[in-house]
């Protein structure tokens, strides 16, 4: 475990010259706009390798203009307010949803003390920095879902308004992993500045000391973006396109940059906290007395590891079908919010020995894994005694009984469509005939004709034998 970080020093930050902060703003915000311009490129890309195709090669180099093509084509589009959308939240929602994108990455440190060039100036690579500077990311993320929600209600239609229900879950839910995936960063670190947490991570990445806190905030993180497999407010099979249905030309646009940047911010969050920020890897780290570690090198190291998340988001959605949206919230709830949990109790306690006892864990920390691991071992394959059928589960199930549909719960099943009804073989005399072909041919035929009097323009005969016919 790493000591408490001392000696870094928060006074750094805000002693900037004016010009200088405004610099920085801007080239964040130009630098955010221009990645995601390159990263629908390369998702575009890798999805058709991954698909076998081609994919966008035909305007630039490369087809790398195509984004800049499409963003273009989406400004000069007809922009449409639906008649029945509240018109200011409907204008509003596209913005509360794409400024705290870009606010987060206030505090994100992309490098240490760096001159600038042409001057004589020193700054951080860093726009500024705070105590809280993690739970500032939280808060500013947080106000991002306030766009969605406001987009789906304002928008007047049935499909906008669940599409935004289910993200408002979604993302409060995914919200609640990812913060006790950060619990586990601030006992080990000492601190919940985004420098400090960096500064900790010298030695080992807390990528490895904390592999928990790293899965469960990984899988945290793709929910919390709303991308697949955990992409289900804009399920197309469902919702049409969910929150942002009914939106079309800039503000459809705006939606699609705030999705983009909010992937890189979670990424960007990820390295600071787990993979040791803008650090060299080992062995770049210890060649000539951390030479790497200096200068403009670190920014090349926290854009490569930023990019490894990029392709991880890619991977996953050309890899995993889309899960049922029940499925997703009692993996949130049930599996990932109980096992962070678990792991902040552990953190927290070998926290609380290191600091008041004078034992030395490291004697200890092999006996009680092993405990751990055979117990869960024996969890796994301990028998589970079979639950009674309740009365609920066999009584017959019917979706439309309250007037709205709802889903079966476990034990029932749903009855047969009235399509697949008609479509059931019903044996008519000889013949088999689906009941919608019985009822045609009950409609034709004449009233009062039983099913087995011939027809009236053919005569009556008796039954003969096969051989007589065949005759």
């Amino acid at each position: 475990m790493s000591s408490l970080v001392v000696g870094h020093n928060l006074s750094l930050f805000g002693q900037d010259p004016v010009w200088l902060v405004i610099v920085k703003a801007v080239l964040i915000f130009v630098v955010l706009v221009l990645l995601t311009l390159f990263n629908i490129w390369f998702e575009r890309r890798v999805v058709a390798r991954m698909q076998h195709r081609i994919g966008p090669n035909v305007h630039g180099p490369f087809g790398l203009l195509q984004s800049l093509a499409d963003g273009v084509k989406l400004a000069l589009k007809e922009d449409i307010v639906p008649k029945a959308a509240d018109k200011v939240v409907f204008l509003l929602a596209p913005v509360l949803a794409v400024i705290p994108a870009f606010v987060a990455w206030a505090v994100i440190p992309f490098g240490p003390e760096v001159k600038v060039p042409f001057t004589d100036t020193t700054t951080q690579l860093q726009l500024t920095d705070m105590p809280v500077a993690v739970l500032f990311v939280l808060a500013v993320a947080s106000v991002g879902i306030y766009g969605i929600v406001l987009a789906g209600w304002s928008s007047g239609s049935t499909y906008s308004l669940l599409g935004g229900l289910r993200s408002s879950a979604q993302m409060i839910s995914y919200e609640v992993a990812m913060g006790l995936a950060f619990v586990a960063v601030f006992l080990h670190a000492g601190s919940m500045s985004t420098s400090e947490i960096v500064e900790a991570q010298d030695n080992v990445w807390f990528a490895f000391s904390l592999i928990p806190s790293f899965v469960v905030y990984v899988i945290s993180m793709v929910g919390e973006t709303n991308r697949l497999p955990f992409d289900l407010p804009e399920a197309e099979g469902e919702l049409v396109g969910g929150f942002h249905t009914e939106y079309s030309a800039l503000k459809f646009a705006m939606f699609f940059l705030a999705e983009y940047v909010n992937m890189v911010t979670v990424s960007a969050l990820a390295t600071t906290l787990f993979l040791g920020g803008w650090r060299a890897p080992w062995p770049l780290s210890a060649i000539n007395d951390g030479m790497f570690n200096e200068g403009w090198y670190p920014l090349l190291w926290f854009t490569a590891k930023v990019w490894m998340f990029m392709f991880l988001f890619i991977w996953l959605r050309g890899s995993l079908p889309r899960l049922r949206y029940d499925q997703f919230m009692k993996f949130g709830w049930k599996v990932l919010i109980p096992a962070a949990l678990a792991f902040i109790v552990l953190i927290a306690a070998v926290r609380g020995f290191q600091l008041f006892t004078s034992w030395d864990l490291r004697t200890y920390l092999v006996p009680i894994a092993g405990v751990m691991l055979v117990i869960a071992i024996v969890s796994w394959f301990w028998p589970t005694r079979d639950e009674p059928e309740t009365e609920n589960a066999a009584a017959p199930f019917e979706p439309f009984a309250g007037g709205h549909p709802v889903p079966p719960r476990p034990g029932q099943t749903l009855p047969p469509s009235r399509r697949r009804q008609a479509r059931e073989p019903v044996t008519v005399g000889a013949p088999t005939l689906t009941k919608g072909a019985e009822e045609r041919l009950a409609a034709v035929r004449p009233a009062g004709r039983a099913d087995d009097d011939p027809a009236p323009h053919e005569p009556a005969r008796a039954d003969s034998t096969e051989e007589d016919t065949r005759g």
